[in-house]
């Protein structure tokens, strides 16, 4: 299978944004608790200029990279694994527990997310687990149904019923021998609910439901709007946050677009 030019670019964002993630230190020249003086034009020492706070904003989103993409990978995982097993599942046992995991699934996706979402952040407390764990267990619906109809799909294939007529136990084969299977359908899907993370950790952060202690890019633009930064015509405190989540997404909504469009030249081919 020949290599597609199309995943460089937005692969090639992602790795960077990953490599800042998980390396700050690196590449940030300040620390987020160094200090200077408040509310500084971009400049040699401070080249995004410094915060309400003398913080160095360049640093700080470099520093932001970390909890933006760890939320919003981490959101989608817990998304992945939810709707995966619900899908299998429903998908190969079919009857009472089929019906039972679909009412489930249609619950969920009927649920008003963003409201939900804001509800239980503020109830729950601010925090980077309380927010992975609240946008996973709402995400993961639609990755449920469309494992749920690949498995039906193939449940009746040779291979299939060659494994169980040898004794293969019923996880086996949905392990060994199904989800191999389904996890091309199940990769464009994890990176849809990863962007989709990262924007609404980003309006959780704006709306201040995210832990202020939590450097992210939601959370600088949140600052930039409490703290006049945006009356004072800070754009280069708001506006760099703001393309790296609008960069971020996209490469991630790319990937799975180029994915599923190959899949689909695979298949008339």
């Amino acid at each position: 299978m020949k290599f597609d030019r199309r995943y460089i670019l937005p692969g090639l964002l992602i790795l960077i944004l990953l490599t800042v993630a998980a390396v700050p230190g690196l590449f940030a020249p300040y620390s987020i608790t160094d200090r200077d003086a408040t509310y500084q034009a971009p400049g040699p020492d401070h080249l995004l200029g410094t915060d309400n706070m003398g913080k160095d904003i360049f640093s700080l989103l470099i520093y932001g990279a970390r909890w933006t993409l760890m939320i919003g990978f981490a959101s989608g995982l817990l998304a992945v694994f939810v709707g995966t097993a619900v899908g299998l599942l429903a998908g190969w046992r079919k009857g009472i527990l089929d019906e039972f995991l679909m009412g489930t699934t249609d619950i969920v996706l009927i649920l008003p997310k963003i409201p939900l979402v804001i509800v239980l952040a503020a109830y729950l407390g601010p925090g980077p687990s309380v927010l992975i764990f609240v946008l996973g267990l709402l995400s993961w619906e639609s990755i449920a149904r469309v494992v749920r109809s690949k498995v039906i799909q193939i449940r009746s294939a040779e291979y299939i019923l060659a494994a169980r007529c040898l004794g293969f136990s019923d996880v086996r084969i949905m392990v060994r021998e199904i989800l191999p299977v389904v996890f091309p359908v199940i990769v464009p899907k994890f990176v849809l609910v990863t962007a989709a993370a990262m924007i609404s950790e980003a309006s959780l952060a704006f709306l201040g439901l995210s832990d202020p202690l939590m450097v992210s890019w939601g959370g600088m633009i949140s600052d930039a709007f409490t703290y006049s930064g945006f009356l004072r015509g800070m754009w280069y405190w708001w506006l760099p946050p703001a393309l790296c989540i609008i960069l971020g997404v996209l490469a991630i909504t790319s990937l799975a677009f180029i994915h599923e469009r190959g899949v689909r030249e695979v298949v008339q081919v």
